[in-house]
């Protein structure tokens, strides 16, 4: 009877502490899934959704350990530079984003990867974007604030504009700082708002006068080596010409013929 009483103990015991374990790694996971970012603010609302509030804290990096369970990130005004690939893919639920006022002048390809489905709101204005990167905005169908941004409109710029998603009167935020060529009015303009100006006619003329240059040199080669032509078949015509008259046969009828000339 002991041995039994012992024996039911220690799996007790062993059931007991495989028990507290599960529950001790299952509030570990939970609290790193739904805890606030290392010293942003955090705040529930109504409805359940989570609001990470991370504004003028002099950030230079994204912070990394947002909870995946939040629909608002606030990011403004720090001291960001870069938005790196895949920087907010562990975040699915996400339905705002701001990174305003930061010092952003390069936006990875990919950065918002993964925002596409539940994004609604990307505010990225105030910042030093000069160009504009469509692979950044990969995927993306939200409304954008992209104001007050130095960006430079040039041709890449006009191609790149319909290869992106984002709601089309987000685009007219884009209002050129400089331009390429210069000459074309645009500084200061609202670029979608503009849609007479071409700003790939240089490129377009360029690559004109380079079609032009190939297809002059293309001649120039065929015209030379038609000229190369006759004159090596010139040159060969007078060499067996002068090859007949060396012959005896030749000089034979040749003498004879101008004998009867004479005679005649």
């Amino acid at each position: 009877m002991s041995l039994i009483a012992d024996w039911l103990l220690r799996h007790s015991v062993v059931t007991c502490l495989l028990l507290h374990s599960l529950v001790l790694m299952t509030f570990c996971f939970h609290n790193a899934a739904t805890s606030c970012s290392n010293g942003c603010y955090c705040s529930e609302s109504d409805t359940g959704g989570k609001t990470v509030r991370c504004s003028n804290m002099r950030l230079i990096e994204i912070p990394q350990d947002i909870p995946n369970d939040t629909q608002r990130v606030y990011l403004d005004f720090n001291l960001f530079t870069t938005v790196p690939t895949n920087a907010f893919a562990g975040l699915p639920n996400l339905v705002e984003l701001d990174l305003s006022h930061n010092e952003l002048s390069l936006l990875e390809p990919g950065a918002f990867r993964g925002l596409g489905p539940s994004l609604q709101f990307l505010d990225i204005s105030s910042n030093k974007l000069v160009s504009f990167n469509p692979d950044a905005f990969d995927g993306l169908r939200s409304r954008a604030n992209l104001t007050n941004n130095p960006w430079h409109c040039d041709c890449n710029l006009q191609m790149a504009l319909p290869r992106v998603d984002l709601e089309p009167a987000s685009l007219a935020g884009i209002v050129c700082k400089t331009s390429d060529p210069e000459e074309t009015g645009v500084q200061g303009l609202a670029f979608l708002l503009a849609p007479a100006i071409d700003l790939c006619v240089v490129m377009k003329r360029t690559t004109d006068v380079a079609m032009l240059v190939v297809m002059f040199g293309w001649f120039s080669m065929v015209i030379s080596y038609l000229v190369y032509y006759v004159r090596a078949n010139q040159e060969d015509a007078r060499r067996h010409l002068e090859y007949l008259k060396s012959l005896p046969g030749i000089q034979g009828k040749s003498e004879e013929s101008s004998t009867i000339s004479t005679v005649v």
